[in-house]
């Protein structure tokens, strides 16, 4: 097949939705398939593009078989509201400008978050003279995600978004989404369940397994502490503060012994960073972006991960892709996130859950991981055997692949698809996406 991928994000930027869609173009590439990709200049979470990149008005590479185009955007901070429409916009008009000029594809792909780029592969697929088959991945929900962490709060432009949302979704001839709760939520939303598939996020085995511990953190001042650290962007939706009130209470308890360190970067980290030090916290690090590469080196230093996200009830949906890394990498982990997430943790038996937000209980489960290393031995054994038994990306990618040349090739209505969806607690196993209802068994015999 020729795939044209429309996508905000893609490696060198490390964040999730750039390294899911990176390494499916990728698999995608080694099957034999054309893959192309529209996107950004690598710029996240700053908005200031990363050594050796330009935001020039188009430039092409290729990066592991896969051709890369990057497109100029109004570039802006992962903060804010009207930098980052602006941000979406330009890419979303930029994006379909200058694939009017490459070669014609079999298929268009196009991948959430932010729906202005899914946007701009239905416009694409829509304009051709002969209408192109278009798949829309959906990774976040789109404004429910803006409206849980409260950053747009205008009823009109929200209506007006909640509109675009549903033209969206009628507009697609098939809709791949990450998780059976992103699945419910569809099918609520009036999504037909026949043009839903699941494949869900996974991790790459040739990067990430066991090593022996790195030291990696004794540049940051870190050395002869249980190190637990949090990964990822540090948004509103991580909800980070808990950390700070941690470190504080881990500090007048007297505990020297543990330290917190957030890796990353994003719109609160600035914040986050005046708390630590108004409270005099040596024991909170933060790294700042590190580059994706390194990102084994770090979880090997790591005694204890933590996956956390704000209490909101949309987030009860969502499973961190951050987890099937970490669990692959033997690494116990601390979840601050309730629904499918919690569920699968318990299942993988790969660690601890606690309140969302609630300090004390990460302060109760990190003393305690570090009270026992045979413990968290335990969870990083279990834990990998369960994601690399059903969540391999490899294997994935080419479920995916499958399904995209279904789709690219058949008549209209798409017949339904057999997705690969491993549910906790089960192996591995085909699934119909056509199911009258979402699979409940395996998930409550987990809970």
């Amino acid at each position: 097949m020729r795939i044209l991928v429309f996508s905000h994000y893609y490696s060198p930027e490390g964040n999730a939705p750039a390294a899911r869609i990176s390494a499916m173009c990728s698999r995608w590439a080694s099957l034999g398939h054309r893959v192309e990709v529209i996107t950004c200049a690598p710029n996240v979470p700053s908005g200031v593009v990363y050594p050796g990149y330009a935001n020039r008005l188009v430039q092409s590479e290729t990066l592991e078989g896969v051709r890369v185009t990057r497109v100029w955007t109004h570039l802006a901070a992962n903060k804010g509201s009207m930098g980052r429409i602006l941000n979406f916009l330009s890419y979303m008009f930029a994006a379909v400008f200058f694939a009017w000029f490459r070669r014609r594809p079999d298929l268009v792909v196009a991948t959430s978050p932010q729906f202005f780029c899914g946007w701009a592969g239905l416009v694409f697929a829509r304009l051709r003279l002969r209408r192109l088959p278009f798949v829309l991945e959906i990774r976040d929900l789109w404004p429910d995600s803006i409206v849980a962490v409260g950053a747009l709060k205008n009823r009109r432009l929200l209506g007006f978004l909640y509109r675009m949302e549903r033209w969206l979704y009628a507009g697609a001839d098939h809709i791949v989404t990450v998780g059976e709760g992103y699945w419910e939520d569809l099918v609520n939303k009036g999504v037909p369940r026949h043009k839903l598939s699941i494949i869900p996020n996974g991790v790459d085995r040739a990067i990430f397994w066991p090593r022996s511990a790195t030291g990696f953190f004794e540049q940051f001042g870190i050395k002869n502490r249980f190190t637990c650290a949090y990964v990822g962007t540090i948004g509103m939706a991580a909800g980070l503060k808990i950390v700070v009130r941690a470190a504080e209470r881990l500090r007048d308890l007297g505990r020297r012994d543990i330290a917190f360190v957030l890796v990353g970067d994003g719109a609160e980290r600035e914040m986050l960073e005046t708390m630590a030090r108004q409270r005099g916290l040596d024991n909170l690090v933060f790294t700042g972006r590190l580059p994706r590469e390194t990102m084994p080196d770090v979880l090997a230093a790591t005694d204890a991960c933590l996956v956390h996200l704000r209490k909101a009830e949309l987030f009860e949906r969502v499973t961190p892709s951050k987890m099937f890394e970490m669990a692959a990498m033997e690494r116990p982990i601390i979840l601050g996130v309730r629904g499918h997430a919690a569920r699968l943790l318990r299942a993988a038996r790969a660690g601890v859950c606690i309140e969302p937000e609630n300090a004390d209980e990460l302060v109760d489960a990190v003393c305690a991981l570090a009270a026992d290393p045979d413990r968290c031995r335990e969870y990083g054994r279990s834990g990998r055997n369960y994601v690399v038994g059903n969540y391999d990306r490899g294997v994935l990618a080419e479920e995916y692949a499958r399904i995209l040349d279904r789709i690219s090739h058949a008549p209209q209505p798409y017949p339904a698809e057999e997705v690969l969806l491993p549910m906790p607690g089960t192996a591995a196993q085909p699934v119909s996406a056509t199911l009258q209802q979402p699979r409940q068994d395996g998930l409550e015999k987990a809970a």
